[in-house]
């Protein structure tokens, strides 16, 4: 005998979902007026600056034009620029950036993770790093380059110095906010060190690593387009060099635009990475 259920729709999974979708449907809207409100406020500033300029009320000589960038922008992707084609010179200082933030990042997450774990080990070598720390990185670049050169291990290394220290200090961070509680627990439940660093001290200071690097991936690009800047023969960094010694302010500032554009794509990456890594964080939008 076969026996018929009737299923009977439960109020409380209907209201759940109801409101999941209306949750949905409010986050769209935020996220539809404030593109609306950004973009809005770009086409205010470019018109600005374009009105400025073609009128000559600020000087286009210093200070170029948002039209004028953009073509010149074109020129180069269409035209090449002196150092060779456009796409090289990107993919040239992107890869310089990438190195840099790797590396960089992994040794400031290793070295960060050790000394907030060993209290012996942060006390000697704590005022080395806050030392180190305190030099402008600025000044390290031409020594950089004298002991490695003028091709790509110089910028890498240039990079690599700025996304240390940030990445470092929001690991160490992280490591000392763990709950003592948490900690005391696991090792109550028979948990080893490597257990404990895997499942609880590691997932408590992701949070503080991740959120270091939205500005390191910023800090490797510098690193990366200043050692081009003062010592390289190619990349975006040179041709920015080259520019402002022809006294070019549109090539200069056209420069300027495609790093901008790339560390907000690199942005946006990492802000992918952060919600794939750490779904429990409620990250606004």
């Amino acid at each position: 005998m076969r026996t018929q259920t009737n299923s009977i729709p439960n109020p409380v999974n209907e209201e759940v979902v109801s409101r999941k979708a209306e949750m949905r449907r409010k986050a769209l809207k935020l996220r539809a007026r404030n593109l609306c409100l950004q973009l809005a406020l770009f086409i205010l500033l470019m018109g600005a600056w374009q009105y400025l300029s073609s009128r000559n009320i600020i000087d286009p000589f210093f200070f170029s034009s948002p039209f004028d960038i953009a073509k010149h922008i074109w020129g180069w992707a269409v035209n090449g620029t002196t150092a060779g084609p456009l796409y090289k010179q990107f993919i040239i200082t992107f890869e310089e950036t990438i190195l840099s933030f790797i590396l960089g990042g992994i040794a400031g997450i290793i070295f960060g993770y050790a000394l907030g774990m060993n209290e012996l080990l942060s006390v000697i070598l704590g005022p080395y790093i806050k030392m180190i720390n305190a030099i402008p990185r600025v000044v390290l670049v031409p020594i950089f380059i004298l002991w490695f050169g003028l091709g790509m291990s110089s910028k890498v290394a240039s990079g690599l110095v700025l996304t240390f220290f940030i990445v470092f200090f929001n690991a160490f961070q992280g490591v000392r906010e763990v709950d003592r509680n948490l900690v005391n627990n696991a090792r109550l439940l028979g948990a080893s060190k490597r257990q404990l660093a895997r499942h609880v001290i590691i997932p408590s200071a992701l949070t503080w690593i991740l959120s270091s690097l939205h500005s390191s991936f910023g800090f490797a690009l510098i690193g990366a387009v200043v050692g081009e800047f003062i010592g390289a023969t190619e990349g975006l960094g040179y041709l920015i060099a080259q520019a402002q010694g022809a006294f070019d302010t549109t090539g200069v500032f056209a420069g300027m635009v495609i790093l901008s554009i790339t560390a907000l794509i690199a942005d946006w990456g990492v802000s992918k990475l952060e919600k794939r890594f750490i779904a429990w964080r409620h990250i606004r939008q």
